[in-house]
């Protein structure tokens, strides 16, 4: 008669569970790793410290400027307009400029009163999006 152990055919009592662990472990650091790189997508350009070499015999760029008051009606070079108006008008001013000169690109300032609601503000700048106008600064200074 063959002797068999105990311990060879008992029941297993706990689990080991060490390389779950270690799985779970390298599992976070590449989560970690790899968070901040999915992040960061936003291409954005910032302004520069130095100013831009001047021509003295270029012309000053046209600039157009908008203003939002603060009842939410926008102003087109102190032309009011609604935002339907707005888009026209810079559809007119962007084929004009492309017609006209060597620089098809208009330049725009948006500049809201300090109590404007923002939704107006974002109003203007769905339209100038819109238009794939991208020459636009903000006026840090009040109106």
């Amino acid at each position: 008669m063959k002797k068999t152990s105990r311990s060879a055919h008992s029941t297993l009592n706990e689990l080991n569970i060490t390389p779950l662990l270690d799985l779970v472990f390298v599992l976070l650091v590449i989560f970690i790793i790899t968070t901040p790189q999915m992040m960061n997508n936003l291409e954005m350009n910032l302004p520069s410290g130095k100013k831009p070499p001047q021509n003295p015999n270029q012309p000053k760029p046209k600039l157009n400027k908008i203003l939002v008051n603060a009842q939410g009606q926008a102003f087109l070079n102190e032309q009011p307009v609604t935002i339907a108006q707005l888009a026209a008008h810079l559809q007119q001013l962007k084929t004009d400029q492309a017609k006209n000169t060597d620089d098809p690109d208009v330049k725009v300032v948006v500049n809201g009163e300090d109590n404007v609601a923002y939704q107006n503000m974002v109003n203007v700048f769905d339209v100038l999006r819109e238009l794939d106008i991208t020459k636009v600064g903000l006026a840090t200074d009040s109106p």
